[in-house]
């Protein structure tokens, strides 16, 4: 943690620590923001988040402002426009994993009525408050994100394992994992 801040010890690009500051930790409940965050977990699989977040938003314009609709209907054409884009990740597992989500994710919202309630079940509506005086005190993984990486993958899901589960779930504000000495902690706690 820098002293100057007070905030936690992982964000060292000025991308970073304004996603840390403005997103992280923060709860979501709007189904389009989550599937964002889903893409943004599955596309940082083996890499750097200062990448991901490096290229947000051309990720942002080539997938229709993450619209799961459209994502959802991408045809080849477009998946070999997209693997010639360098503003985003061009990974073709990725990509296809992206459509195929997109696919599986709306399946999930006619079935619970919003991917909301559906993830959030989990944590039974409320976020797990967690005490963390350090980075080194985190898991990767949880039961819980264990179950849902597990419950992801048997509807057909891709690159959701139980550490990008867990990462998701930090990110989405379903566990409040800002170290207790950071300024957001309370903020993310209440």
């Amino acid at each position: 943690m820098s002293e100057d801040d007070n905030t936690c010890q992982w964000p060292n690009t000025l991308l970073e620590k304004e996603y840390h500051d403005k997103e992280w930790g923060i709860p979501k409940h709007d189904d389009k923001i989550l599937f964002e965050f889903l893409v943004l977990e599955m596309m940082q699989a083996g890499l750097s988040w200062a990448i991901i977040l490096s290229k947000r938003e051309g990720m942002r314009e080539a997938f229709s402002n993450f619209d799961v609709i459209k994502i959802s209907q991408y045809d080849d054409a477009y998946k070999n426009e997209l693997l010639q884009n360098p503003q985003i990740i061009r990974n073709r597992l990725k990509i296809n994993s992206l459509i195929l989500n997109a696919q599986l994710f709306i399946e999930i919202q006619q079935e619970y009525g919003s991917f909301d309630q559906y993830i959030w079940s989990f944590v039974d509506n409320n976020p797990i408050v967690n005490t963390f005086t350090s980075l080194d005190e985190m898991p990767s993984s949880t039961i819980i994100s264990d179950e849902i990486s597990k419950t992801l993958k048997k509807r057909g899901f891709k690159f959701v394992g139980s550490t990008i589960c867990y990462s998701y779930m930090q990110a989405i504000g379903m566990t409040n994992d800002h170290l207790v000495s950071c300024k957001h902690y309370n903020q993310c706690s209440n």
